[in-house]
């Protein structure tokens, strides 16, 4: 590791004035197996945890130091641009959290096997660091091959600052298993199933998981989704509260790739 002076910390938050959790999430797509639009890898947390309880979302956690002892490392540079660094973060982050919560590897620059996924997975959960796994399986992390997709970071103490990136398997032939700690259920399903199932009551999504699914139903493939996240200019979305003939709304600013910019406040869940 680098003994860089670097103050391994995130740089100061989006919002000035608010003190925010720096997190990633990953939107891992799969071919469907029956074919039609692709599959998402969702998890249902545990209905006791403080955040996001019983919810459906996608892989995905806080950004930790030894995420950035690992960027650092990675960027070879003594004193890095703290901005790079963090992204460059929030990436292994991604990649860290979803070994961790579903077994599989992605942002790696080969594939590995199952029996080697199991391996590593068995590694990060002793050590709780990504290094040493890269370093025990000779591995070389690819953590450009995540494609940024949005930042989300909500305006109060405490927040999670949220980026998303998307990822593609490509194949369905893949081996899953839920932690059981933090979460209870994983599944594979299209952005306009999950839709469809939570307008039904049969999963519970936050508000940025709502609008993230609103706007990956508009494709039809990763290929189509990637070509459009490349093609909006990256933006932190911070919703807003709005009064709309005398009901109170949470929105979201227009020309950022979402259909549906808001939603009555009385409906939605945020935590």
């Amino acid at each position: 590791m680098s003994t860089s002076p670097f103050p391994l910390a995130a740089p100061p938050g989006p919002i000035p004035g608010i003190t925010t959790v720096p997190a990633a999430t990953v939107v891992i797509f799969r071919h469907a197996p029956a074919g039609g639009p692709p599959e998402m890898l969702m998890l249902q947390r545990a209905k006791a945890m403080r955040f996001a309880g019983g919810a459906a979302v996608f892989p995905g956690g806080k950004i930790d130091a030894a995420d950035r002892e690992l960027a650092l490392a990675l960027s070879g540079a003594d004193v890095p641009d703290p901005h790079a660094l963090e992204e460059e973060a929030a990436r292994i982050a991604a990649i860290r959290e979803t070994l961790e919560e579903t077994g599989l590897v992605i942002g790696l620059d080969h594939p590995v096997s199952g029996a080697e996924a199991a391996s590593a997975r068995a590694l990060l959960l002793a050590d709780g660091a990504l290094s040493p796994v890269v370093e025990q399986l000779g591995w070389r992390l690819a953590p450009e091959r995540l494609v940024s997709f949005s930042r989300w970071c909500p305006d109060w103490d405490g927040a999670f600052d949220t980026r998303f990136y998307l990822a593609d398997l490509g194949t369905g032939a893949v081996e899953i298993a839920v932690d059981a700690t933090e979460n209870t259920r994983l599944f594979w399903i299209s952005a306009a199933n999950a839709l469809r199932a939570a307008d039904a009551g049969e999963i519970s999504a936050l508000y940025p998981t709502r609008r993230n699914l609103e706007r990956l139903a508009q494709f039809s493939s990763f290929a189509e989704t990637r070509q459009h996240a490349e093609a909006i200019p990256p933006h932190i979305i911070t919703p807003q509260k709005i009064e709309r003939e005398g009901e109170m709304w949470l929105t979201i600013p227009e020309g950022l790739g979402y259909p549906v910019l808001g939603q009555p406040l009385d409906t939605v869940r945020r935590g």
